[in-house]
């Protein structure tokens, strides 16, 4: 169970030789579950990825408290993975290495740590690439490559921050339909941001809408299409659009620079 309560986020910007505050985010509240798959969605410069910060511990929050099973968070630890829209692998290693490097932080021995590399090189359909550098791969695969880092060391929760934002479109809804299956292999607590609406229907199990600057909760949504879900033949229902529709609607008048493919 993740706890966020009242977090804010302030910074201070020069506006025409002055130092001015901009509240990013104020007070956001929310809970989510063991296993949950939520999406955040909301307006350019909202605060999406300010919050994400906070949850990975790189910033602090001005006020309020963010806890995992009831245990205070305060820094950066291995009970959450990141996965960034720029891979962030390491181009010295292979990708085996890359998968492993969380292992070794935790000090796990060479030989448990090949075996769990292993797994998860299959897991994200990359057998045969374990030797191969990040500039050997296409953009999807490399994408692969981070969320395998990320899961390997087995953290409670994975953070991702609009990961599918640098690749084509089919690329984009071929890592969609993988990321379903592995939440579903792994069963693992994600918190996913995007800028896409039909995207975050696709996904999620709670869609969380954000306000303007400063950035809070506007609405959450629940999307109830059944699992294990198809995009080819969710994207064909009515409760797809509806549910699409309903969250365009709550972010249309507040920003024009949403994704309006996701229509």
């Amino acid at each position: 169970m993740l706890e966020m309560k009242n977090l804010s986020r302030a910074y201070y910007i020069k506006d025409k030789g002055q130092k001015v505050k901009f509240q990013a985010l104020e007070k956001f509240t929310l809970s989510v579950s063991d296993g949950e798959f939520v999406v955040i969605v909301g307006p350019s410069g909202c605060g999406k990825s300010t919050l994400l910060d906070i949850l990975s511990g790189l910033y602090k929050s001005d006020t309020g408290s963010f806890n995992i099973d009831g245990a205070a968070v305060t820094g950066p630890a291995l009970d959450r993975g990141f996965v960034m829209q720029n891979y962030a692998l390491f181009p010295w290693r292979t990708i085996k290495k890359n998968i492993e490097f969380g292992l070794e932080l935790k000090k796990i021995p060479k030989d448990e740590r090949s075996q769990i590399s292993k797994n998860f090189i299959n897991l994200v359909g990359l057998s045969g690439f374990e030797n191969r550098y990040p500039y050997e791969l296409s953009g999807g695969m490399k994408q692969r490559v981070a969320i395998a880092r990320a899961l390997a060391y087995n953290p409670s929760v994975l953070l991702m921050d609009e990961p599918f934002a640098a690749v084509d479109a089919q690329t984009r809804e071929h890592m969609q339909d993988e990321l379903t299956r592995i939440w579903q292999s792994t069963q693992k607590t994600i918190i996913f941001i995007t800028h896409s609406i039909e995207e975050a229907v696709l996904l999620a199990d709670r869609v969380v809408v954000m306000t303007e600057h400063p950035g809070t909760i506007k609405e959450i949504i629940n999307i109830d299409l059944p699992r294990p879900r198809n995009s080819a033949l969710v994207r064909n229902s009515a409760e797809y659009a509806g549910a699409v529709s309903e969250i365009w609607n709550l972010l249309h008048s507040a920003d024009a620079s949403l994704d309006s493919s996701a229509l």
